[in-house]
């Protein structure tokens, strides 16, 4: 698996910012879609405050880690047979979705340990994240139907 391509399908689909915001759920954020919690320097900073592009990329990295942590622990020594692309498409859709949301799309998660990535793709589309984020999910699902 590439990291900067994970980085920068990221940065598309979550989109990147050098401040503080508030995301659709009120929380404090920024860089790509980083959750400010209490351990972060930047914890009880006001909206719009400056984040370097270096900490942008230091917080993406472990939140990046994070999310291979987690698809390690729902797929198990599978993960690790999945081609490169495929494991690009799910950490993206895990980093979007957590897991246990993407732990709930059983017939998806199915599917890619059986290594049936047109399959997957059908059962990824067959579900409420694919109307919440349509041309990401379209987009991934597209890519995963295309693995050789």
């Amino acid at each position: 698996m590439n990291r900067e391509e994970v980085f920068n399908q990221l940065k598309e689909d979550e989109g990147v910012k050098y401040e503080i915001y508030n995301d659709h759920l009120g929380l404090a954020t920024f860089g790509v879609g980083h959750l400010v919690i209490e351990s972060d320097s930047e914890f009880g900073s006001p909206l719009g405050t400056s984040v370097s592009e270096e900490r942008v990329w230091e917080a993406f990295e472990k939140d990046l880690d994070t999310s291979i942590d987690e698809c390690e622990v729902l797929f198990g020594p599978k993960w690790h047979d999945f081609p490169g692309e495929v494991q690009e498409i799910v950490v993206n859709m895990m980093f979007n979705m957590g897991r246990p949301r993407l732990s709930k799309f059983k017939n998806f998660c199915a599917a890619l340990e059986e290594g049936d990535w047109p399959k997957a793709a059908v059962e990824g589309r067959d579900s409420r994240w694919h109307k919440q984020v349509t041309n990401r999910a379209e987009r991934l699902m597209v890519r995963l139907e295309n693995v050789s």
